[in-house]
């Protein structure tokens, strides 16, 4: 869904802010006596409900809408790794949480506002979250003895005084959606699974969204069972009539759209994933190349794979591999074949396919490795955040074998990213990592789609004849003779006659690329590989400090981005001085790097890891990084971010 914005970027005088919320004018009662209205700068709300409940639809719904109302957002999806956890309890509950404003925002918020919690598990598993003060819409239905034992509810929460702090709202909702399709052939049992639909028209409602996007969608996705079709959008129009009805709801909310958060242009909803495989069309596009995906699905990666096969008109094939090692080896004889090249997976993944990423990097073929990044280790936590890869992409393979590593920075900025990921596999003729995330992947925001003339040339030349001269005057290809600028070697296709060359595992000779024992040469090839990764040409630190005296810098990488940034509007916002920098380049480091550390006297690093980044910004620069960490599968929290900037400021 796209939507048309007009209007300059953030504000000048900086004072837009992620903090800053709740009511912004008094409430005003609409002429006729009907329901109050309030106007609010931003909204946090949550869905919450067993796994099978459609939390993640009825959230992705409620986004459609918002961002074709023209709010800025953020969400984040967080669901069992199980494709049906066990019902009722606390491991199945599922949900799904949507920051919007009528300003710039960076993260999906540290607390709800509002809870739709559509069973006692749902309520439990997030009550903790809260502010006091927030409003909690529950299924009153679901509340029986024996769910709320099976999550330890003694006495019904509903009733023993300890949601006194809340503004609760008990709605019979899968009552309500019976009554409401009494008039459909349905069972009782199927006709209470709209619940989610019954309870999205009432979100709707109290916040204004728009609903003809989510009826011409319940009419698509059902377009073979127009009977279900039909149900869906009977239970979307009660949920939003019965919040129209009801005395319980008093008030409904207004959020303008962000009219000064957006550059001119055309946006659409969009998610990491999404953005990644749309970035990695439009690099095969640019370059001029087909596209060739080499896969086994993974969570959380596999959508990319689901994407992509959606664009053979654009050049692009899919091959889904019996296992994590044929899905490279594939992609890896395609980019010998003269396509750009991709695979994709997760940590797992990774370990697995790593023997073939160190013979990519012997053989000097260009290939994108997608890593969506998930907790570990091992099997870990499949559907959790975590971005603790970084030293396995940088070091995970035997002997030298140096690989360029890129990470963006938010769910539209994966675009950009696969873009320059394929930008230095396709010039430098190396494997690259892209390092992406589970949160990324997952989580939306509005997007700006770009004009066809922003974006950048890719386009390279394969061999075409000899490229050597033999001291007998014969004319001759040599598969590793190196440009003198990048040093990538020439990329011969197969079957192109005089251009026949040897490939393989074992160490070549320089130049020839014939099979070479010799010690000298293996060391002069190693120190050449690692001299080319070195010498990639990539933008220099961007750093954003207003006051110029600031005295620490806060360096983040990957998904911390929105987090730390939002904590640092607040220390401003509060008087502080405070620097930022966020590393999209971690292999090699922008070349200015080393000099924006010396700046500072104090360095901290957020990392959703155990210092992988502070490790490596201590051993290439000999400065202080100080990590702060967490892997607990979720991102971090503004105001904790904040708390701590503000303690090491204070320190």
């Amino acid at each position: 869904m796209t939507s048309q914005v007009s209007s300059p970027a953030e504000p000048a005088d900086g004072t837009v802010v992620e903090q800053v919320g709740e009511q912004r004018t008094p409430t005003t009662a609409e002429p006729g006596g009907e329901k109050e209205v309030r106007k609010l700068d931003r909204v946090i709300i949550r869905f919450a409900g067993d796994s099978g409940d459609g939390m993640q639809l009825t959230g992705d719904r409620f986004t459609s809408e918002t961002a074709s109302f023209g709010n800025d957002l953020s969400t984040l999806p967080n669901f069992p790794a199980e494709i049906r956890a066990p019902a009722g309890t606390l491991p199945g509950v599922s949900s799904f949480q949507l920051h919007f404003a009528d300003h710039d925002i960076l993260t999906p918020g540290d607390a709800p506002n509002v809870l739709v919690a559509m069973n006692p598990a749902a309520l439990k598993a997030n009550v903790a979250d809260l502010p006091r003060g927030a409003e909690v819409i529950v299924n009153t239905d679901e509340f029986t003895k024996r769910a709320m034992q099976k999550v330890g509810y003694e006495t019904s929460p509903l009733e023993d005084g300890s949601l006194d702090g809340f503004h609760v709202h008990p709605v019979p909702l899968t009552t309500l959606t019976v009554e409401a399709l009494k008039g459909f052939d349905l069972s009782r049992k199927d006709a209470g699974r709209s619940k989610n639909m019954f309870a999205l028209g009432l979100l709707s409602w109290m916040y204004h969204r728009p609903t003809e996007g989510t009826e011409k969608f319940l009419t698509a996705k059902f377009a073979k069972k127009p009977e279900i079709a039909a149900a869906n959008i009977a239970a979307f129009r009660a949920g939003w009539n019965f919040g129209e009805t009801t005395e319980d709801f008093a008030v409904s909310y207004e959020v303008a759209p962000a009219s000064t958060a957006f550059p001119t242009g055309t946006y659409r909803n969009i998610s990491g994933n999404l953005a990644l495989s749309l970035g990695l069309v439009a690099a095969g596009q640019q370059a001029d190349l087909p596209l060739y995906l080499g896969s086994y699905p993974i969570t959380p990666a596999s959508d990319i794979l689901h994407e992509l096969s959606k664009h053979k008109n654009f050049g692009v094939r899919t091959f889904q591999a019996e296992d994590e090692i044929a899905g490279i080896g594939a992609a890896l004889g395609a980019a010998f074949g003269g396509s750009l090249a991709v695979t994709t997976t997760s940590g797992p993944g990774v370990a697995l396919k790593s023997e073939t990423i160190g013979l990519a990097v012997s053989l000097e073929l260009p290939m994108v490795i997608v890593d969506i990044q998930r907790g570990g280790p091992s099997t870990g936590l499949p559907t959790k955040t975590e971005q603790a890869d970084l030293l396995q992409a940088m070091y995970g393979r035997n002997g030298e074998a140096p690989v360029p590593i890129v990470a963006p920075r938010t769910p539209g900025d994966c675009f950009d990213a696969a873009i320059e990921a394929a930008r230095i596999a396709l010039a430098y003729r190396t494997p690259v990592f892209l390092l992406s995330d589970g949160y990324l992947a997952n989580g939306s925001e509005p997007w700006r789609i770009p004009e066809p003339g922003e974006l950048p040339d890719l386009r390279t030349q394969y061999a075409q004849g000899p490229n050597h001269t033999l001291d007998d005057g014969t004319e001759v290809f040599w598969p590793y003779k190196r440009d003198p600028e990048t040093l990538a070697r020439p990329w011969a296709i197969p079957g192109t006659p005089g251009l026949e060359h040897r490939i393989g595992g074992i160490e070549k000779q320089d130049g020839t690329g014939n099979i070479s024992y010799d010690p000298a040469n293996h060391d002069f090839m190693v120190r050449t590989r690692q001299a080319k990764i070195d010498g990639i040409t990539v933008p220099d630190l961007e750093v954003d400090d207003p006051s110029g005296e600031a005295e620490l810098l806060v360096l983040g990488w990957g998904s911390t981005y929105g987090p730390i940034t939002a904590a640092v509007r607040r220390l401003r916002n509060s008087g502080e001085r405070v620097a930022q920098a966020h590393l999209r380049h971690l292999n090699p480091f922008p070349a200015n790097l080393g000099e924006v550390l010396k700046r500072y006297d104090k360095v901290v690093v957020p990392e959703m890891n155990l210092g992988q980044l502070a490790t490596l910004i201590r051993a290439e620069y000999l400065v202080d990084a100080r990590s702060y960490t967490q892997v607990t599968g979720l991102p971090f929290k503004a105001e904790q971010l904040a708390t701590v900037l503000k303690e090491t400021i204070d320190g």
